[in-house]
């Protein structure tokens, strides 16, 4: 167990760095973008959804990418995993830059329906066409990382996530607030930064990738026919439900609408917050699933039980810490979030709420991940589906047409934990059910057949 442990860590502790850093930089814009006023950053806060929604798609396939090409690895098949790679990475590409257009087309009416007046969708016209742009660079960039992680190399995307979220760190001042002369292009100069960052780092891991021999030029059509099934049976289960976290923060943010601006921009925050703290569980469902996928293709199964069982205490234990402290914390926590009261009075509330609750959400998340990698696509979707539309949206709407903010984070973290429960269940059934027949398996090809019995 100890080697298990330490083989955990290298490969999950470059990408907690890296998620830690991308992620981080996200609640830096949203805090510069705070002190511009409540407005713009309530404005931010209606693009999160739509921001989710392209994230969601392009997760749903890398997820698919890293299963595919583990899966070809473990088996020995080196050149289908080549030519996965640069089908995956041309296909994604595509399929996320027809997506922010489309985005782009249908802002007005949907930013309207999530309770956004005209003066707020005014702010977002202006930041939506370079958030969008922004967001497409970032996903071809995470289809690369998810490549290098397909074939064991976590340690390139940790760096790299570190490196794009300094430079937007520097970028973010500069083309917010302006410097000398030039005065800054306010919100849309956060989105302008975002987009140089990704540039940045896409023309640095291109450049590595080129010295590789990760893809391939020849016999593309032929794996189109013969894996565009199998990619289409774990990508499109993982995009619904990499889908339905932005639909439920959707209707969240139409929920917090309802209780006036502050507590929107405070939920906005509070949502950069939540990926900040979920950064250790993020990094094991990016390192975990490639390493699972090759003790699925070797029917290695009682290695991936150890893994799952290190993982998940791993997250519990962690989770619980970090979220009694922020809890504790959370008035200086939220001071140094928001430069308005209203705003840090709301979201201390939510803070002191919902940040224990992650440890139960962790827990899905992994489990999520997992089910990815190990064959279960459909009911980890289903899972998805039960966590936000079963659990978390209702106790939510319900809390907060009872008590107010404080019961919208209090059914926030009811509906987090419920779901941490099923998550738990289900993983356990199906770990029993996969060692059953694996035992099963093995016995009858010990188990002497009736006519070698008869001939003996």
């Amino acid at each position: 167990m100890p080697s298990l442990g330490r083989s955990l860590w290298r490969q999950t502790w470059p990408m907690a760095i890296g998620v830690m850093a991308l992620l981080g930089f996200q609640l830096v814009d949203s805090v510069f973008i705070a002190h511009l006023g409540t407005a713009p950053l309530a404005a931010q806060s209606f693009t999160f959804p739509l921001s989710f929604l392209i994230i969601g798609i392009q997760v749903g396939l890398g997820i698919a990418i890293a299963a595919l090409i583990s899966r070809s690895l473990g088996a020995g098949e080196v050149d289908r995993a080549r030519r996965l790679g640069t089908l995956v990475l041309l296909a994604g590409s595509a399929i996320i830059g027809l997506l922010a257009l489309l985005l782009w087309w249908i802002q007005d009416p949907i930013f309207a329906r999530l309770g956004a007046d005209a003066a707020t969708r005014a702010l977002i016209r202006g930041y939506w066409a370079p958030q969008l742009f922004a967001s497409w660079l970032g996903a071809v960039l995470y289809f690369v990382y998810s490549l290098f992680r397909a074939h064991g190399d976590t340690r390139l995307p940790g760096k790299m996530m570190v490196v794009t979220s300094l430079l937007n760190l520097v970028l973010d001042p500069l083309l917010i607030f302006g410097v000398g002369n030039w005065p800054g292009l306010g919100l849309p100069g956060a989105a302008w930064a975002t987009a140089a960052a990704f540039g940045g780092g896409l023309l640095v891991v291109g450049g590595r990738l080129k010295r590789t021999d990760w893809l391939a030029r020849q016999g593309l059509g032929h794996e189109v026919s013969h894996s565009a099934r199998p990619f289409a049976a774990i990508a499109a289960p993982a995009m619904v439900g990499q889908l339905m976290p932005p639909l439920a923060a959707m209707l969240a943010v139409s929920v917090a609408a309802g209780l006036g601006e502050s507590t929107v921009a405070a939920w906005g925050l509070a949502s950069r917050l939540e990926t900040l703290a979920l950064v250790v569980v993020l990094a094991m469902t990016m390192s975990l699933p490639p390493w699972l996928g090759r003790c699925y293709g070797a029917g290695d199964w009682e290695q991936v039980r150890r893994l799952l069982r290190l993982a998940l205490k791993v997250v519990v234990v962690w989770q619980l810490i970090l979220g009694l402290t922020l809890a504790l914390a959370s008035p200086w926590v939220a001071q140094m979030l928001s430069g308005s009261s209203e705003v840090r009075d709301d979201l201390a509330i939510l803070i002191r709420f919902l940040l224990p609750s992650y440890a139960a959400l962790g827990t899905c998340m992994l489990v999520v991940s997992a089910g990815n990698a190990l064959g279960w696509p459909l009911r980890s979707m289903l899972l998805s589906a039960a966590r936000l539309f079963l659990f978390y949206l209702p106790c939510l709407w319900l809390g907060a047409r009872v008590a107010g903010l404080p019961g919208l984070a209090m059914g926030a973290a009811m509906g987090n934990l419920l779901a941490g429960l099923a998550a738990w269940q289900l993983l356990r059934r199906r770990l029993n059910d996969a060692a059953c027949g694996s035992a099963c398996a093995s016995h009858r090809e010990a188990e002497p057949s009736f006519t070698q019995r008869r001939r003996t």
